[in-house]
């Protein structure tokens, strides 16, 4: 079989529920990217009887390693009779994906003015461009709080960014480059919607009846220090756009630099 158009090779895969898992693939030498962007990335799709030609399903993923990785990390939905990732799930370490080496995206530094506290809200795979940015050291000599939620439905679907928040506390490379001391201005706040956990609700309520501040000791959002990005389902993206700008942030972008941003290429 002959090489995929922009392959890159599989080298780890693990699964966390019927619905999760990530992978990880070789780097273009070529690639450069700020954490936080995603490129796309698929597979050949099957062949058209009529030309005997198969043509690529590509995707937008989110590349949830940082930028100084040497490998290519994407957290991935499962779809059973997606068009992708109804065969992307089964794919192995050794096999091939595309990749096509042009990353873009709002969740990236440039597009927020400099602040004191960094929110980053999501939800389900919405996590996979934070677990590149919490393990960027700029985040954290940008910020002097970053508080990073996860909602999802049941407490199985969170174990990948509890894998991520506990890595940035333990593995000792990480803690390296980040630096121990900043790694203090990290807070997760982990929630579940429908399983019970210890933090219950939808991160929207925890913030309209304002538990989420009480129990971080913060007196709700300000545009003179609070910043945000936000990567989630469409509701909560809107839901939560129209909280921060109830707190008077507004919404930037990388020619517009503002109080906070939305990637709106995020999907499931």
């Amino acid at each position: 079989m002959p090489p995929l158009p922009d392959a890159q090779t599989v080298t780890e895969v693990e699964h966390y529920t019927d619905r999760l898992f990530r992978f990880k693939t070789t780097r273009p030498a070529s690639l450069r990217f700020r954490s936080g962007e995603f490129v796309m990335i698929g597979l050949m799709g099957d062949e058209d009887p009529a030309t005997c030609k198969s043509k690529p399903i590509l995707r937008a993923y989110s590349i949830a390693s940082p930028s100084w990785d040497e490998e290519l990390e994407f957290y991935s939905i499962k779809v059973q009779d997606g068009p992708l990732t109804s065969k992307l799930q089964h794919i192995k370490a050794g096999q091939e994906v595309i990749l096509r080496p042009k990353p873009v995206g709002t969740l990236v530094h440039d597009a927020l003015l400099p602040g004191k506290r960094l929110w980053l809200f999501s939800t389900g795979t919405g996590f996979a461009p934070f677990s590149s940015l919490l393990r960027d050291p700029e985040t954290y000599k940008k910020f002097e709080q970053v508080i990073i939620t996860h909602t999802c439905r049941e407490v199985a679907e969170l174990t990948y960014s509890k894998q991520i928040i506990d890595a940035i506390h333990g593995n000792e490379m990480l803690v390296e480059l980040i630096g121990a001391e900043n790694l203090e201005k990290l807070t997760y706040y982990p929630t579940t919607t429908r399983e019970e956990s210890p933090k219950i609700g939808r991160i929207t309520t925890l913030l309209e009846d304002g538990t989420v501040f009480g129990e971080l000791g913060i007196e709700g959002m300000n545009p003179e220090e609070d910043r945000a990005m936000i990567c989630g389902s469409m509701g909560l993206n809107t839901d939560l756009k129209a909280i921060l700008e109830g707190y008077g942030l507004e919404e930037g972008a990388n020619s517009q630099p503002r109080h906070f941003v939305v990637e709106k290429a995020f999907v499931g």
